[in-house]
């Protein structure tokens, strides 16, 4: 019996592939330059905001630090907590006040501080890198004296007598050397340090470090070749537009100008201070856009501001 044949499709017919499957291709493709560029590279990224108290975007941090790990990349996460931080010693009825937006801290706050940043903060990072895959490491600045610090020193000047006082901000530290030995011993390893930004001085007190400055002399101690500041705002603001790229030079222009102010002066003058003694470069990225860290890495146009 005859068989007959059906329709079915004409032999110059080709298999459609997906739209997204092609972008998602064509993607990869664009990053393999940056891979191969920045491979072997250390990153230092400071870590905090509201990319910590969102549970999709703190995974999606781990996964993105995890894919840089495994390209060839050194990451190392320098993360903070203030909000954290802020809501433990409510808990506990503690009082706090911020001076310059430093938090003042006497010998009770500071041992709440290294708890939360050291305990719960750190090693819900390292939960979540781990968790996708990677192999993190919480450590706190104290850990093999890795972040030494001393007092900060602020002064304000009278408005009547014109006379400087000595601010006094209690446990709360700047860096005085950075220990890079420590990170000799992850180098050639998978393993991901999460650094708690916790410092110790001389006689072993314990000092509360604001993130952006351990990040940014963590930075610069490694030499790393790039310090990546997530932040709560899409980057450096010029007639409300991001500014994408600018030398030290401009930066220090615009804070005189009065067009870098409030809180993002002391995150620039962060990048400013890395990008003088070391690091190649300093990015300020909007920590609420998803992979945010992987297009600034990975693509040709980036996103946020570049400090070089």
């Amino acid at each position: 019996m005859a068989v007959k044949k059906g329709k079915g499709k004409n032999k110059g017919d080709k298999f459609k592939i997906p739209e997204e499957f092609i972008g998602k291709a064509r993607t990869l493709s664009e990053a393999l330059p940056y891979m191969r560029k920045f491979s072997g590279e250390t990153f230092v990224i400071k870590y905090g905001g509201s990319t910590m108290g969102d549970d999709d975007l703190a995974h999606s941090f781990a996964r993105d630090v995890v894919l840089m790990k495994q390209v060839g990349i050194n990451p190392v996460i320098v993360h903070g907590g203030g909000p954290q931080i802020g809501d433990m010693l409510k808990k506990l009825k503690i009082k706090s006040s911020f001076i310059d937006g430093l938090r003042v801290t006497d010998k009770g706050t500071v041992e709440i501080v290294e708890m939360v940043l050291s305990g719960s903060i750190n090693k819900q990072i390292v939960s979540n890198i781990n968790a996708a895959g990677g192999m993190a490491i919480g450590l706190s600045g104290k850990d093999g004296n890795l972040i030494e610090a001393r007092k900060i020193r602020r002064t304000k000047q009278d408005p009547d007598s014109n006379i400087e006082k000595i601010l006094d901000l209690g446990f709360v530290g700047e860096p005085t050397y950075i220990n890079p030995g420590i990170f000799s011993v992850f180098e050639d390893t998978d393993i991901i340090p999460v650094i708690a930004p916790i410092g110790i001085g001389t006689n072993g007190e314990t000092y509360n470090i604001n993130a952006d400055t351990a990040a940014g002399s963590i930075a610069s101690a490694l030499e790393a070749k790039k310090l990546v500041m997530l932040t709560d705002v899409p980057g450096v603001m010029r007639n409300d537009e991001v500014v994408n790229k600018m030398t030290v030079a401009q930066a220090k222009k615009m804070i005189n100008e009065g067009i870098i102010s409030g809180g993002m002066i002391p995150k620039v003058e962060t990048c400013i201070n890395a990008v003088t003694h070391n690091v190649e470069a300093a990015h300020i990225l909007d920590g609420r856009m998803p992979h945010v860290l992987l297009l600034e890495i990975f693509t040709e146009h980036g996103t946020g501001t570049m400090i070089s």
